[in-house]
């Protein structure tokens, strides 16, 4: 089998701070990659939103997380950087305090992630954002998108040959 290599950009629409589930979103896309085994690299293209993998089953752990997010950086702080609003610079200090990476193994086409887990955007800010996530997906792709790739190259450097002949 061969490695395949693919990026993507998912657009995110937020609804304001909390927690908008990111892994079916992602598995779509992963199916439509053809990699069936290998690394996903994610990566937050914001300064005030984050990635997260947590507990997918019980609501009150993603309460408890933003409860703890609020007591630890507070929103009413004599910042300097406010030129966004009250919501700004605690957006900041939220997302260094957490991740705005994670690399993810791929198995038979979809994230390895436990019984209880998903992968979340956390975004820090007030107001709803259009988010962006960049994916970088390495693997083995399926014996099926490895003939279609080396098919259309082939074709490509034919065509190519071709078009180069001086008759």
């Amino acid at each position: 089998m061969a490695l395949q290599q693919c990026r993507h950009q998912l657009q995110i629409n937020t609804s304001g701070q909390g927690f908008t589930r990111l892994d079916d979103r992602i598995n779509q896309w992963l199916g439509s990659t053809g990699v069936l085994d290998g690394a996903l690299h994610l990566t937050c293209l914001h300064t005030s939103a984050s990635l997260t993998i947590n507990e997918n089953a019980d609501p009150r752990v993603l309460e408890d997380l933003s409860s703890w997010m609020n007591r630890v950086v507070p929103r009413v702080h004599p910042y300097r950087h406010d030129d966004e609003g009250i919501d700004d610079m605690p957006a900041h200090i939220r997302t260094a305090l957490t991740a705005q990476t994670m690399t993810l193994g791929i198995e038979r086409g979809r994230l390895v992630l436990g019984c209880w887990q998903a992968v979340y955007l956390w975004e820090h800010r007030d107001a709803p954002h259009q988010r962006r996530i960049a994916c970088h997906v390495i693997g083995e792709m399926t014996v099926e998108q490895e003939e279609s790739t080396h098919n259309t190259k082939t074709k490509t450097l034919l065509s190519r040959r071709n078009d180069n002949r001086a008759n």
